[in-house]
């Protein structure tokens, strides 16, 4: 039995991975959904909350022991997919700058990364999961069926973060200008630190589909993507664009 396809979407922070997901998400009906940069956030998130420092690799590989409660769950409220470590929805406690900070540095150490492999591993389950994250389709699933990497220049994706702490981007808020530019410096310093780790740095696999989403909507990026979707041997059907695998 061939294992259930998967749709790795990578790229970095900002860039409109997790609207294409739950985009995706919505389309297929049922299929599974891992945001992969939100599991580093939660050990990030479990380091804080424990004083475990963040060179301690052993330390931090325990921590994921708890995560065995943790789940992604689309919700049609916000249009995010939202992260529940039991009965708690804990989706905003991972988005302040803290925590993003602390994933970066976690994410840096070979026995944390080996640890979540196998969480990853252990969601994809019929009949398909959408991937989410830096390294989906070169190193977790390398053999994904379409693999999308998503990127968007660094004010853009500094700007839709500031709408996603702030709710929308006011022109007449003297202090966003000010706060878009801190945002883009630490952007742009997560880049640096993702796309020079030592292990499995942020880059396409050699055969991933590229897409600049930056100026385009959100239906724009999912309608492509649910077009290279087709290309690759899965049928769109109806209205909303339900889609069923034909690799099952």
């Amino acid at each position: 039995m061939k294992p259930a396809p998967v749709i790795a979407i990578d790229g970095p922070a900002g860039a409109g991975k997790g609207s294409l997901a739950f985009g995706l998400s919505r389309a297929l009906g049922g299929w599974s959904v891992l945001d992969s940069g939100v599991l580093y956030r939660c050990l990030g998130w479990a380091a804080i909350r424990s004083g475990t420092a963040f060179d301690n690799a052993e330390g931090l590989a325990r921590l994921v022991e708890g995560f065995d409660s943790l789940e992604f769950r689309p919700d049609a409220s916000d249009r995010r997919v939202h992260t529940w470590l039991g009965e708690a929805d804990i989706s905003d406690q991972l988005r302040v700058e803290e925590v993003s900070r602390a994933a970066s540095q976690v994410a840096r150490h070979r026995p944390v990364r080996s640890v979540l492999l196998r969480f990853q591993h252990s969601l994809r389950r019929p009949p398909g999961l959408i991937a989410d994250g830096r390294d989906m389709g070169t190193r977790v699933f390398p053999d994904a069926l379409l693999k999308v990497f998503l990127t968007a220049d660094a004010r853009e994706r500094a700007k839709r973060r500031y709408i996603q702490l702030h709710g929308d981007f006011d022109l007449n808020n003297r202090e966003a200008p000010a706060i878009i530019a801190n945002l883009q410096k630490g952007i742009a310093e997560r880049d640096r630190l993702d796309r020079q780790r030592q292990t499995d740095p942020l880059s396409p696999a050699p055969d991933a589909l590229q897409l600049d989403s930056t100026g385009l909507s959100e239906q724009d990026v999912l309608s492509k993507v649910l077009n290279w979707a087709a290309e690759c041997g899965l049928n769109v059907k109806g209205s909303r664009g339900r889609v069923e695998s034909a690799h099952e």
